[in-house]
């Protein structure tokens, strides 16, 4: 906690230093023609569709159940609409909230928006999950691509036209130096300069298993809180809630796991 502590001093004084407020930061985008190219060249995700319902990936195909993941999107555009926010990071308080999942769903469901490009990034270099939930197996992993020993066009996978991946293999040897170094920071800025996405989130290790992401949260504009029902205590929630809006903007919190849903919170079937 004292470690986690002073992280949090630290980089409150770099924000107020105008360090942390970062939609200025990216240079410009490459053009138009490029970025076409960079996007098309991405070797394309492999859907094994049983193994995406097994991991809980439910907004492939609109319906009932991706009506959630529908609806959550269609929250985050308006608030990075009307806030100007393009980079979004994805945390929970604790281990095992859904956050992988939560980020998977979301890629589908933008994917079937079809009128902006998304970019999904596994930050969670000590438990990498997110490659699992889809079902994918890649060669090198992100501290590769940020290390500049792989370029993100031969690590980068594609959904369908707009959704973008990067992945991890692995996990890193040295997690809290990486994504606090200016390697990781100009080495995203050169990947959102590239492939100029309309939305770049980032799925990062838990607030309270580690320090590792807490300066990271500067990089971004926003962050989306996941937290399990039944299982993320609301004192977890509170201190992160609160961790979050000192580094950065709190986009929302979003209660993951539900088991029952009062028929006030429900969904229309007939919709469908």
């Amino acid at each position: 906690m004292e470690r986690i502590q002073e992280a949090l001093a630290k980089a409150r004084a770099e924000r107020q230093q105008g360090s942390a407020t970062r939609t200025d930061h990216a240079a410009p985008a490459a053009p138009e023609a490029r970025v076409d190219e960079g996007w098309q060249a991405l070797a394309p995700i492999r859907r094994d569709v049983e193994l995406l319902k097994r991991n809980r990936v439910v907004a492939v195909e609109s319906g009932h159940e991706a009506t959630p993941y529908d609806l959550l999107r269609t929250k985050i555009m308006y608030q990075a609409q009307t806030n100007g926010w393009r980079r979004i990071a994805i945390v929970s308080p604790d281990p095992a909230a859904g956050k992988s999942t939560t980020l998977a769903n979301l890629a589908f469901s933008f994917e079937r928006q079809r009128d902006m490009r998304i970019m999904c990034i596994d930050l969670d270099l000590r438990r990498p999950n997110l490659h699992k939930v889809l079902g994918q197996t890649v060669e090198h992993s992100m501290p590769d691509v940020l290390e500049g020993r792989v370029r993100f066009a031969d690590h980068g996978m594609r959904l369908g036209e707009r959704v973008a991946f990067g992945l991890n293999a692995r996990h890193a040897s040295r997690p809290s130096e990486l994504l606090l170094s200016r390697e990781a920071r100009e080495g995203i800025d050169g990947i959102e300069r590239d492939y100029a996405p309309d939305l770049l989130f980032f799925d990062i290790s838990p607030l309270n298993a580690s320090d590792d992401n807490i300066a990271f949260l500067q990089n971004v504009d926003c962050a989306l809180i996941i937290a399990a029902a039944e299982s993320t205590a609301t004192s977890h929630i509170d201190q992160a809630e609160r961790q979050v809006s000192e580094l950065t903007n709190v986009m929302g919190i979003v209660l993951n796991k539900c088991r029952y849903v009062s028929d006030g919170d429900g969904y229309y079937h007939y919709y469908y």
